[in-house]
């Protein structure tokens, strides 16, 4: 009867919302090649949930901040990963989606690939139930080569709640030694009452499209340090993939 218990609980946390199921992120319980768990750390069985509203902030960015002890993926630049999303998921309509990566701990996020307006839906939707839960991202060719890079999926969700939903799995990558690469900074909406606020869609799939075509550019390394890039700002479109690279 327990382990009963146990598996209805986690088919009705499935059920609610979205999480990133591959590459597996931190802590999560729907992913059976995870590293191991760092020390003091359990399973979050809530780990569809957004980490925060416009109103209120509910748990740090990426909702986890101890990394893996080992990578749960290493990647090539150049090459095309697979993302894919836990099947029971609650899509909310679509919205907005970006793919980032961190070579700072997660503190400073580019993004390198968009899925605007209709993600999880692959067009306008009222629905609930995701027709696209599966992503090939296109990792630039110019990134850095790092150890413990964190790869992240955010998401302001087109109906219901103003959400941000955001999830973190640590990654290496053979790339570039000493090279750098420049896209937009990952937009954080929703997550707080001092970020910006995206409202519910109600059908407009244009609605905060302008906070994206206006994100800061900016210029990562290896090392983890950042500055602002001179490329122009960033006009992200649904599938958009962002290549530029600013190599050493």
């Amino acid at each position: 009867m327990h382990i009963q218990s146990v598996l209805v609980s986690l088919f009705a946390v499935a059920s609610a919302h979205v999480s990133m199921r591959s590459p597996c992120v931190r802590y999560t319980p729907f992913c059976e090649t995870c590293p191991e768990l760092p020390a003091g750390q359990s399973l979050d069985e809530n780990i569809n949930a957004p980490i925060g509203t416009h109103d209120s902030i509910k748990q740090p960015l990426c909702k986890y901040t101890t990394p893996y002890g080992t990578p749960a993926a290493h990647w090539t630049a150049g090459s095309t990963v697979t993302v894919d999303f836990h099947p029971h998921a609650a899509v909310h309509g679509g919205g907005h989606c970006q793919f980032a990566l961190s070579y700072d701990g997660g503190n400073t996020f580019v993004v390198i690939h968009d899925e605007l307006r209709y993600c999880f839906t692959g067009g306008p939707s009222s629905s609930n139930t995701g027709s696209k839960l599966e992503y090939q991202i296109a990792l630039p060719s110019d990134l850095p080569s790092g150890d413990k890079v964190v790869f992240a999926w955010a998401w302001n969700n087109a109906i219901g709640n103003r959400e941000f939903y955001m999830n973190c799995a640590d990654v290496s990558i053979q790339g570039k030694a000493g090279g750098s690469f420049s896209g937009p900074q990952m937009l954080v909406a929703n997550y707080g009452p001092a970020t910006p606020f995206i409202p519910e869609f109600n059908g407009n799939y244009e609605t905060g499209i302008d906070l994206y075509n206006n994100r800061k550019m900016i210029t990562i390394n290896g090392s983890g340090a950042y500055s602002n890039s001179t490329a122009a700002p960033a006009t992200g479109g649904s599938g958009a993939t962002y290549s530029g690279g600013a190599g050493t």
